[in-house]
């Protein structure tokens, strides 16, 4: 279980404060494992009684992921990027109409239009979550002094965030990703293995091996195919699937796989599918679900995995490394290496008694870790906490 830190200057009172106005900010145009977090979040804060605003661009994607925010609360402004001075100007009016208590931003080009309009407004605490590796630029020095709080997503990012110093250590604070466990155990309980087998017209005898992210050299899918290309020489039953979405603007990532798929002659045995609608299922269909990324802050599809009871073979990456314990709840293998790839799903695929054991182990280290709520319930915390600093 992952615990936030309060810094020791912080003074709580003892009646906290009943109802908050919160204002999450977004500027993502897709939904990737960032924006499932913030809708998560804000639907789950809704819910608890708070009041839930939101600012996003146009048609963005997670407008209709906000089931509990009312229309009105749901704002859309242009949010071109981190110098957008009409859009911050904005942002600062939404905060003093609606008297917003807590500014949240969620992406590094939203942090300084976000730090902008909680300077503007006194009564306002800043809070940013860093959902990435990444390193952040000299500017963000200045907007992150503004901060009253820098939420990292896992212990991996907090490090990072440390060691670039960009805002003291004592800002930040460790709030795992959280996912909804429930849904995810509910749908293995409810899965129908062979009506799934029937839908994707695959044989009864198929072996299911999967991966979703979006597609992009640095989530693997490349070392994925060629460690199926081995694999499928000593196990041919073995079918793969491949979901996610390729955002760049000329498609060239899925172009690249496809490519791959027909030199490699796995056309017969490769599914690249796009965005599928429940990943719950899908989940529960595999085998085993690997992912060969080069980084990760955390790994959501991960999580998601773990928590439907399916059995992981991850890449040593930050993230994986601080979600699976090797042998124990998955299997992690060393980064770009395709014959330990492989290597590890087949020994899953061949010993079913290891991959159920590891599978009912990762669903309760999910169920016992990355709860949503609570992911909600410490995000919260620290907001009180900010509020009632003296």
């Amino acid at each position: 279980m992952c615990t936030f830190g309060l810094p020791k200057t912080f003074k709580l009172v003892r009646s906290p404060i009943s109802k908050l106005r919160i204002l999450q900010i977004s500027s993502a145009q897709s939904l990737g494992g960032g924006e499932r977090h913030l809708a998560d979040l804000a639907n789950g804060l809704a819910r608890r009684g708070h009041d839930v605003y939101v600012a996003l661009r146009p048609n963005s994607p997670l407008i209709q992921e906000l089931a509990a925010l009312a229309n009105e609360n749901i704002t859309t402004l242009p949010l071109r990027n981190s110098l957008d001075a009409i859009s911050a100007q904005d942002l600062a009016r939404l905060v003093r109409r609606n008297k917003i208590q807590i500014v949240h931003a969620h992406m590094a080009r939203d942090y300084p239009l976000a730090a902008y309009a909680a300077r503007a407004n006194a009564a306002s605490k800043l809070i940013i979550t860093r959902h990435v590796l990444f390193p952040l630029g000299r500017l963000h020095r200045i907007t992150l002094s503004r901060a009253a709080r820098v939420i990292a997503v896992s212990n991996a990012v907090a490090s990072r965030l440390k060691a670039d110093a960009i805002v003291p250590a004592e800002k930040i604070s460790v709030v795992l990703n959280g996912i909804d466990t429930a849904r995810f155990s509910e749908a293995r309980a409810e899965f129908n293995r062979q009506q799934f087998l029937g839908s994707w017209k695959l044989p009864e005898e198929s072996l299911l091996v999967g991966t979703v992210g979006e597609l992009t050299p640095l989530k693997g899918q490349e070392e994925i195919l060629r460690a199926a290309s081995q694999l499928l020489k000593q196990l041919p039953p073995t079918h793969f699937i491949i979901a996610g979405v390729d955002h760049s603007r000329e498609k060239q990532h899925r172009t690249r796989l496809e490519q791959m798929i027909k030199e490699l002659n796995l056309t017969t045995q490769v599914s690249l599918v796009g965005w599928l609608d429940d990943l719950a299922e899908l989940y529960c269909a595999l085998d085993v679900f690997v992912s060969a990324s080069h980084t990760e802050s955390f790994g959501l599809a991960i999580a998601e995995a773990m928590a439907s009871g399916t059995a992981v073979v991850a890449t040593e990456t930050e993230g994986a490394s601080e979600l699976i314990k090797t042998d124990k709840t998955g299997l992690l293998v060393p980064m770009g290496s395709v014959d330990k790839l492989a290597e590890s799903i087949l020994l899953l695929l061949t010993d079913k008694e290891e991959r159920v054991r590891l599978g009912g182990a990762a669903q309760q280290a999910a169920a016992a870790n990355f709860s949503l709520e609570r992911m909600i319930a410490e995000t919260e915390a620290i907001y009180r906490a900010e509020l009632q600093e003296v």
